[in-house]
């Protein structure tokens, strides 16, 4: 989903996340629905808002741990891969709020594309990474794009380079 500045990107993925209203519709996934079945609604969609401030105590190991215990489908083994290629080893120690923009966002993205989820939710993903890290994830999403039981939603200016897309929503500039 591509639109400029204040175009509603962030609001249609908390809107899909659940996390904000929308009078009049119903969202569900497989056989949940969110105003029937939130917590399962909920199990089944990845979505970590990269302004929040809400972990910033936790420390980084911690954060994963408790993700992992969210999501039935959690792959312990991405997240190795992906923190390894991120370069977080030597911040699973440290709390949230130590970590720099683009490294946090790194952890997001890390418990995002490990998670399982049936739907992933991705805003700005590339926003403050670095070239290397952009690579990394720009690789997961061109391999991802063909996995059958999962969907990934990703809001940002442009569409990402080289990523096959199912479909693309425009919301203007």
């Amino acid at each position: 989903m591509g639109g400029g500045e204040g175009r509603g990107k962030t609001s249609l993925l908390r809107i899909l996340a659940g996390e904000l209203a929308c009078p009049q519709s119903e969202l569900r996934i497989a056989d949940s629905t969110l105003s029937a079945q939130p917590a399962a609604y909920r199990q089944q969609v990845a979505w970590f808002d990269p302004h929040t401030a809400a972990f910033d105590q936790v420390m980084v190991q911690d954060f994963f741990n408790t993700t992992a215990n969210r999501f039935p489908r959690w792959d312990g083994l991405l997240l190795a891969r992906l923190t390894h290629a991120l370069g977080l080893e030597s911040h699973q120690h440290k709390p949230l709020y130590m970590l720099s923009t683009g490294t946090k966002r790194k952890v997001w993205l890390c418990a995002a594309l490990a998670s399982g989820a049936a739907i992933t939710l991705l805003d700005e993903p590339f926003a403050a990474l670095d070239k290397a890290s952009i690579g990394c994830v720009l690789d997961f999403l061109t391999e991802a794009a063909s996995h059958p039981a999962r969907a990934w939603v990703v809001a940002d200016y442009q569409a990402p380079a080289g990523v096959p897309l199912a479909h693309r929503l425009d919301l203007g500039d």
